[in-house]
């Protein structure tokens, strides 16, 4: 699963409470550490009590909860509710729960936080992260405060102080958004192959991709080629399924990317979701981790100013495996000690050597899918596969993110894959390939 994400469009049926907002209590900034895997943002938040992970999403306008992975969480005012968004089906059943309190760090408080609980165990990102992710939070956590979210320090500033605020703007470049239905959009310059057309998208972190833009609604639509036929991701309502490609540039002001990654969902999987007017698509992390970002809801505008990523590569997994965390092993390790020398008057003595076993839990992982055609496709590799070794690493010693980093990390590197399929142990090797290089 590539996560572009799961969460790009969100909807309910019902009318929500405006107070539903966090203050900054006490202080004139809150400094927020984060984690970032696969361009995705998460944080710790305290619900209730209890302290949970949430990933961080201007794609949506509510608070969701969808695993509490083993967390006893008591929640209040419980309504069950339908959900409708992403993906084929029609919506899937859920809950709502309000009057909740949320506290994020020692300074952020929510007072009435109201969260939607989905209860579809499927729906459960964790495996596809690498950490346990109990889930996402939206608009309400940005829409009070200018917001600073620095993608190399890994922090986020929350800023109550306006002096304090405009003096980080300098060397900023300020560019206009507007606030429809909770959610942030900005007009960018899309370049196909040779013609700019100016483009309403959603500015969307819980996108891990570069850019999405959807057919059925831009007019004379043609796809660039190469392009081909991928798993995007999934939403409420089932799997989304589309094409990627190249495009020849992208624009947001005067910023300018080359032939960034595109990934375009076919008109299936978006049918079941009411889109803002003139909305063409989302921008997600994949742009947006080339700054430090500022967003300032209540002014309308957000601010960039490029960072060390900015001239990063466009790279994607080229191996056409999707992967996923099946949870945790304990394994052995054989610990030798080294031998100690005890003095005594003129006389040293030597402890004999010895070893100690240590058990630790390590990560257990193996493949959630294969692109057809791809170069794990043709090497023979198939899903469920559990994934031992990667170049003479064994993976119980990675991380999620670690995997992913070499799955994208150039055209033409060798891969040498142990897995275990039924009680087997077998070698794969393939080398990466990119499918869509951009062609005039």
């Amino acid at each position: 699963m590539k996560l572009k994400l799961l969460l790009l469009a969100l909807f309910f049926s019902i009318f929500l409470s405006a107070q539903n907002s966090f203050e900054l209590i006490n202080a004139k900034k809150a400094v927020i550490p984060f984690k970032l895997i696969n361009n995705l943002i998460f944080i710790p938040v305290n619900v209730n009590g209890a302290e949970l992970t949430f990933m961080l999403d201007t794609g949506v306008a509510e608070t969701i909860l969808f695993s509490l992975d083993n967390k006893e969480v008591k929640l209040e005012n419980i309504e069950k509710i339908k959900f409708s968004g992403l993906g084929g089906n029609v919506s899937i059943d859920g809950f709502k729960s309000d009057r909740n309190i949320a506290k994020i760090g020692n300074h952020l408080i929510n007072t009435s936080m109201l969260l939607f609980i989905v209860i579809d165990e499927e729906f459960n990102i964790s495996s596809h992260i690498g950490i346990p992710v109990n889930g996402v939070i939206g608009s309400h956590f940005f829409k009070n405060h200018p917001i600073s979210i620095d993608y190399i320090s890994k922090k986020i500033t929350v800023y109550e102080d306006i002096d304090v605020f405009k003096r980080k703007l300098r060397k900023f470049t300020e560019l206009p958004m507007t606030i429809e239905k909770d959610k942030p959009y900005i007009n960018a310059d899309v370049e196909m192959t040779n013609d700019k057309k100016s483009s309403k998208l959603l500015i969307d972190l819980g996108n891990s991709d570069a850019i999405w833009l959807f057919p059925t609604l831009i007019k004379d639509f043609v796809y660039n080629r190469p392009n081909i036929d991928d798993y995007l991701g999934r939403g409420f309502n089932g799997d989304i399924y589309g094409k990627r490609s190249r495009i020849h540039n992208f624009y947001l002001g005067d910023f300018k990317f080359e032939m960034p990654l595109t990934a375009m969902p076919d008109e299936y999987s978006i049918q079941h979701v009411n889109l803002v007017a003139n909305r063409k698509g989302s921008v997600g992390g994949e742009i947006i981790r080339r700054f430090t970002t500022i967003f300032d809801y209540t002014a309308g505008k957000i601010y960039l100013k490029k960072n060390k990523n900015f001239d990063d590569p466009f790279h994607f997994n080229m191996s056409g495996l999707d992967f996923k965390q099946d949870g945790l092993e304990w394994h052995e390790d054989r610990v030798k000690i080294e031998p100690k020398k005890i003095s005594e008057a003129s006389t040293e003595i030597s402890v004999v050597n010895n070893f100690q076993y240590k058990f630790t839990l390590k990560p257990i992982f193996s493949i959630a899918g294969i692109r057809k055609d791809s170069p794990g496709f043709k090497a023979g590799l198939k899903k469920d596969d559990r994934v031992l070794i990667i170049n003479g690493s064994r993976t119980s010693e990675m991380t999620m993110e670690k995997i992913m980093e070499l799955m994208k990390s150039e055209e033409g590197k060798n891969i040498t894959m142990v897995v275990q399929r039924k009680n087997m142990e077998m070698t794969f090797n393939f080398v990466l390939e990119d499918p869509i290089p951009y062609q005039e």
